[in-house]
């Protein structure tokens, strides 16, 4: 697969709770609205895992219509990051969605703090 950048307006939506693969469109743009409460068509991409962990769909809206990649690991499972026990979603940034796809633990993953000019706040 090819890699691209995406820019940092883009956000990436996890679903922390399983999700059944056999959905379509429809479906996950259903759980998008109602369950997160998001804009289906804000470009953003939404990430849905299987039961198993085996499965990984994501789903967003491009230039007048919608985008599902589907991704199937013929063994293993993806490594999901660490969430808060309450939490329908959760956010991760271009480089932990790349992670997650090429099938690494994005929970056991260290960064280094980012940098921020003096009397800047880092995000």
């Amino acid at each position: 697969m090819r890699r691209c950048s995406l820019p940092a307006s883009v956000r990436v939506v996890l679903a922390t709770e399983p999700v059944d693969m056999r959905k379509s469109i429809d479906g996950l743009m259903a759980l998008v609205r109602t369950a997160w409460g998001e804009d289906v068509y804000s470009g953003h991409l939404f990430a849905f895992v299987s039961r198993r962990g085996d499965r990984i769909k994501v789903l967003t809206w491009s230039r007048g219509s919608f985008v599902l990649l589907y991704k199937r690991l013929e063994t293993g499972r993806f490594r999901l990051p660490r969430v808060e026990a309450d939490a329908k979603a959760v956010t991760l940034d271009a480089t932990q969605l790349a992670m997650l796809l090429d099938g690494i633990d994005v929970a056991e993953v260290k960064r280094q703090p980012a940098w921020a000019p003096p009397g800047r706040t880092g995000s």
